[in-house]
């Protein structure tokens, strides 16, 4: 009886411990294109959660020693929404700003659309336009769009009319809704524009 349940018992080990192996085996710091990705994706905090919380040493060094952009963005939206670390926003606001400083688009982006929601800070369409237009320029394809829709909601200033339609004009996604938000976005820009800055701004980009 006794062998018997040690036999049984080995089973059970044999069965069940890849599993604890799997969940005991620590998580790997995610590379910089993955964590670009990740924010692009706007799943960043939901992975820093998926993982148990394991990376936010690692994260924080990275932010705040190292000045890593992608980071110093993960880890201030960490602080700014209280997710695996206590919740301090203004802090978070803080390697935010510091990671749109060294021109990471998807920073860049983030801050302007929290400028024109009055996320986490006052509304200030001046500044949104300002951080949108920087992120749109490095290739941002939201930051594209949010101008955009600013622009032909009336805000903003008609010389951003040209460039904000070259942008969509020879922006490039396979997301059919992303496709056919820049097509309405780019008549209504053009409905503000003489066929001849329409022409110029359709150009083949040089």
């Amino acid at each position: 009886m006794h062998t018997k349940r040690l036999l049984i018992s080995g089973i059970l080990f044999l069965l069940i411990a890849p599993a604890l192996a799997q969940e005991l085996r620590p998580v790997e710091l995610y590379t910089q294109d993955e964590l670009i990705k990740l924010i692009r994706e706007n799943s960043h905090l939901q992975r820093v959660k998926a993982d148990d919380c394991q990376l936010v040493q690692d994260i924080e060094a990275r932010a705040e020693i190292m000045k890593l952009p992608s980071y110093q963005f993960l880890f201030g939206d960490m602080l700014a929404y209280g997710v695996c670390v206590p919740r301090d926003v203004e802090r978070g606001w803080d390697f935010m700003l510091q990671a749109a400083s060294q021109g990471l688009p998807e920073g860049l982006e983030q801050i302007g659309r929290y400028y024109h929601l009055g996320r986490l800070v006052q509304k200030d369409m001046a500044k949104a336009i300002v951080y949108l237009r920087e992120a749109a320029a490095l290739g941002n394809l939201k930051a594209r769009i949010r101008l955009a829709e600013i622009l032909v909601a009336g805000q903003g200033s008609p010389a951003d009319f040209e460039q904000t339609y070259r942008w969509l004009h020879h922006s490039i996604t396979a997301d059919q809704a992303t496709h056919a938000k820049i097509n309405r976005l780019k008549k209504q820009l053009a409905d503000k524009m003489p066929a001849r800055v329409v022409a110029n701004a359709e150009r083949p980009v040089k």
